[in-house]
C-alpha cells in the first residue's frame, strides 16, 4: 500500500519527536531540504570535537550561549487564521480537522504558538468584503449593530479550538479597514479617495469630529466577543498596513501621527477602562519606514511597547530591527506577514530567520491555510496567489515547504527560548550560510542553520561555554541541532 502525503508525515514527526525526549542528553539533528526528501527528518546528529568532515566544503559559526550572549527572549511562531485558512480548514471531515490542528498546534508537529487573525475581511476573505458592524453602511456611533456574523464566529470558534491544543498560544488581531461608515469614503472598499478613518485628524485634530471614540469600542466589542467564544484576544495593531490605499480591497490610510493619538486618547483608555489586558502593537507594515513606529511609540507609550513588521520592503534589510533596538531596547518587535509563494523554497526560512537574528521575538507567515486556488479570496485586489502554508484539496491536506521550513524553527525552539549571538553567517551570489540559535528554557540549546548551496557543508560551531560541535548540513536545506545542555 502506498503511503499517503499524512501518513508520510505523521511517520517523520514521530521520528522527530521520539529523539527529543532524549535532548538532555544526546545531540540530534532534523532536515527539511527543497528536494522534499527531508520534512522534519531525523539526520546525522552533530558529533563534539571537530569530527571528520572528508572531502566536504567546511564552514564555521560560534554561539555565546553564556549569560553575555542572551538576546531576546521567543514568544512564538505561526501563521495567519484568515477566512480562507477558517474555510478551507472547515471543509475537512471532523477528524481531518483534528489531525490538522494537531499537527500545527502540538509539538507532534510544529508546535506553533503565535496567531495572527484577521478581524473582519482581508483580501483572503470570499466575497463580499465585510466588518464586524456594517450596519447597512448606515453610522452606528453606538455600535448596536456589532455582529461577528457567520465568518466571525466560525474564525473565534477555530482560534479557540487552537487555543485549546496550544496553551502557550498567543493570538493577536489586526484589521484590513474599519467599518465604512466610519470612514471618509463611506466605504470598505473601492476607492483610495479620502480612504482614511473620519475623526477629525485632517481638519480640527483627531477626536474633535466623527468617530474615533466609536472606533475605539469598537476593538473592545470584538476582543469581548472573541474572548465569550474561548478565544482570548493578546494583541491588537488599529490598522494593518497603515501606508497601504487601495481601491481593489480592503485598506485604510492612517497617518504615524494619528495613529499615536488614536491609540493614546481613544483606543488604549477604551481597551483598558474595559478591564481588558490586550497589548496594542505599533505600525504592522514595511521596514523602509522605521520613522512610523517611533512616532508611535513616542506619542503613546503608555499603550505601546512592541512593534510589528512586515517583509516587503525593496530591498528588504532586516538589520532595520536592530537599528531600532538600539534606539528603544525595551520595546519588543515581531515579524508580523510575509507571503509563502509556490516554488521558493527558503522564503519562509529567510523571514524567520533575519528577524531572529535582529530581535524579533516571534514570526507569523501569510497565511496559514487556503484552498487549492489559493482561496478563497476576493475577486479583486490583494493577493491571489499567496500559498497557505497548509494547502486543503477536496480533502486532502498538502503540507507546503514553507511548512516544514517554519517548523525547523517552531519546533525546536520553544517560547521562553532565549536567542544567542552568534557570528558566522553569511551569504555570497551562488549560495550561503544563516544560522541563529537559542538556549532553551530546559538548558539544551538549539542551532537552526540555512544552507542554501547546492552541496552539502560540514559545519563546525564553537560555544562561548568551551564546546565544539560538528556535522554535515544537507545542500539547499535548513537543518536544526539541538545540543545537550552545557553543564
Amino acid at each position: 500500500m502506498k503511503p499517503t502525503l499524512y501518513t508520510l508525515l505523521s511517520l517523520a514527526a514521530v521520528s522527530s519527536a521520539s529523539p527529543a525526549e532524549k535532548r538532555a542528553n544526546s545531540a540530534s539533528a532534523y532536515s527539511s531540504n527543497s528536494a522534499g526528501n527531508y520534512k522534519l527528518s531525523s539526520v546525522a546528529a552533530p558529533v563534539q570535537g571537530s569530527g571528520s568532515p572528508g572531502s566536504e566544503s567546511t564552514w564555521k559559526l560560534s554561539i555565546d550561549d553564556t549569560s553575555s550572549g542572551y538576546k531576546q527572549t521567543i514568544v512564538g511562531f505561526g501563521a495567519a487564521v484568515t477566512d480562507a485558512t477558517v474555510t478551507s480548514f472547515n471543509s475537512l471531515s471532523s477528524s481531518s480537522l483534528q489531525t490538522l490542528l494537531n499537527q500545527l498546534m502540538t509539538s507532534s508537529g510544529a508546535d506553533f504558538s503565535l496567531m495572527r487573525h484577521t478581524i473582519g475581511a482581508s483580501d483572503l476573505s470570499g466575497d463580499p468584503a465585510y466588518t464586524y458592524d456594517d450596519n447597512g453602511n448606515t453610522a452606528d456611533p453606538s455600535l448596536s449593530g456589532f455582529n461577528l456574523g457567520d465568518r466571525g464566529n466560525a474564525m473565534a470558534s477555530m482560534l479557540a479550538t487552537m487555543k485549546s491544543l496550544q496553551s502557550n498560544l498567543k493570538i493577536f488581531g489586526a484589521p484590513w479597514s474599519a467599518p465604512g461608515w466610519m470612514k471618509l469614503n463611506g466605504v470598505i472598499d473601492g476607492t483610495t479617495n479620502q480612504n482614511n478613518l473620519n475623526d477629525g485628524y485632517l481638519s480640527g485634530g483627531t477626536g474633535t469630529s466623527g468617530y474615533a471614540s466609536a472606533f475605539a469600542q469598537y476593538f473592545v466589542k470584538y476582543i469581548q466577543a472573541y474572548k465569550n467564544l474561548g478565544a482570548t484576544i493578546d494583541a491588537i495593531t488599529i490598522q494593518n498596513e497603515p501606508l497601504n490605499s487601495q481601491s481593489g480591497y480592503p485598506t485604510m490610510y492612517v497617518y504615524a501621527d494619528e495613529s499615536a493619538q488614536l491609540i493614546q486618547n481613544y483606543v488604549g483608555p477604551a481597551i483598558s477602562n474595559a478591564g481588558l489586558s490586550t497589548d496594542i502593537w505599533a505600525y504592522d507594515h514595511n521596514t523602509d519606514n522605521s520613522d512610523y513606529p517611533q512616532t508611535v511609540i513616542n506619542g503613546a507609550g503608555q499603550y505601546v511597547d512592541t512593534v510589528a513588521w512586515h517583509c516587503y520592503a525593496d530591498p528588504l534589510n532586516w538589520t532595520v530591527l536592530s537599528e531600532f533596538h538600539d534606539n528603544n531596547p525595551s520595546v519588543k518587535q515581531y515579524m508580523t506577514e510575509c507571503w509563502t509563494p509556490a516554488g521558493t523554497w527558503n522564503q519562509a526560512a529567510d523571514f524567520t530567520m533575519g528577524p531572529l537574528q535582529n530581535w524579533a521575538v516571534g514570526v507569523t507567515a501569510w497565511t496559514l491555510g487556503t484552498d487549492s486556488s489559493d482561496g478563497p479570496h476576493l475577486s479583486t485586489g490583494g493577493c491571489a496567489t499567496c500559498q497557505g502554508l497548509v494547502t486543503i484539496n477536496d480533502g486532502s491536506v498538502i503540507y507546503q515547504p514553507a511548512y516544514y521550513m517554519m517548523a525547523q524553527f517552531s519546533k525546536f525552539m520553544p517560547p521562553g527560548a532565549i536567542v544567542l549571538s552568534g557570528t558566522g553567517s553569511y551569504t555570497y551570489s551562488s549560495g550561503g550560510v544563516q544560522s541563529v540559535a537559542s538556549l532553551n528554557p530546559d538548558g539544551t540549546r538549539t542551532v537552526v542553520i540555512e544552507n542554501t548551496f547546492s552541496n552539502d557543508i560540514y559545519v563546525t560551531l564553537s560555544t562561548q561555554s568551551g564546546q565544539e560541535w560538528s556535522g554535515n548540513v544537507p545542500s539547499e536545506s535548513v537543518t536544526t541541532w539541538v545540543l545537550p545542555a552545557s553543564s
